[in-house]
């Protein structure tokens, strides 16, 4: 089996990028999708989460709300909160890699010869880039991560722009990604183009796997 890390930069199409992987046949998932699971009421972490950060961060029903947390973890300077992201990290991380860890060694007993393929945005940023074989950067264009964020999140270009840079100060550079990857691809074209790059990639993850 062949472990795949698949990681990039806010808004850089990670998601469409592991949905094309997944269309070849491998099998993939997401870390959001594993902290979503972990956030649930009376789970582990959300409780650590809401010693740590409050009720307020919860909606009316007990969920943890998102955009609070965001806020409350990734800091407001126009409101004078400080950044709290790697304690929030400190707590969510570790629970997180361990279900990838779960997850990779299931897939592997299932199918020796699967390309399994986690989908993080934080893999070299919460050190576990040697839990896989390979490791998968996606980039686009600074401007595509903010029209797309605004399009995601249904608002302006410029509040999307305020939360795609104190999201990415939270994480490494395109650069630093690039200089631990084995393959990059860029997605600041179209789908078409993206999905021959992964065509491509995937080709050679099977021949490894």
């Amino acid at each position: 089996m062949l472990k795949v890390g698949l990681t990039g930069g806010i808004a850089s199409g990670k998601s469409a990028v592991g949905e094309m992987f997944a269309a070849l046949g491998a099998s993939v998932i997401q870390a959001d999708h594993i902290s979503h699971q972990l956030m649930q009421p009376n789970e582990a972490v959300y409780l650590e989460v809401v010693r740590h950060f409050g009720s307020g961060i919860l909606n009316p029903n007990g969920t943890v709300s998102r955009p609070k947390l965001a806020e409350a973890a990734f800091g407001s300077p126009g409101k004078g909160l400080p950044s709290r992201i790697e304690e929030l990290n400190r707590i969510v991380h570790p629970a997180v890699i361990k279900k990838q860890l779960d997850w990779m060694k299931e897939v592997g007993r299932t199918n020796p010869k699967a390309v399994a393929i986690v989908e993080a945005a934080l893999i070299l940023e919460a050190g576990a880039v040697g839990d896989f074989d390979q490791v998968v950067v996606v980039t686009c264009r600074p401007e595509q991560r903010v029209q797309r964020w605004a399009r995601r999140l249904g608002v302006s270009e410029e509040a999307a722009r305020i939360d795609v840079e104190r999201r990415m100060a939270a994480q490494l550079s395109d650069e630093e990604k690039i200089k631990a990857a084995d393959f990059v691809i860029d997605n600041s074209g179209s789908l078409d183009e993206t999905r021959k790059q992964v065509e491509t990639i995937f080709s050679q993850m099977q021949a490894e796997a």
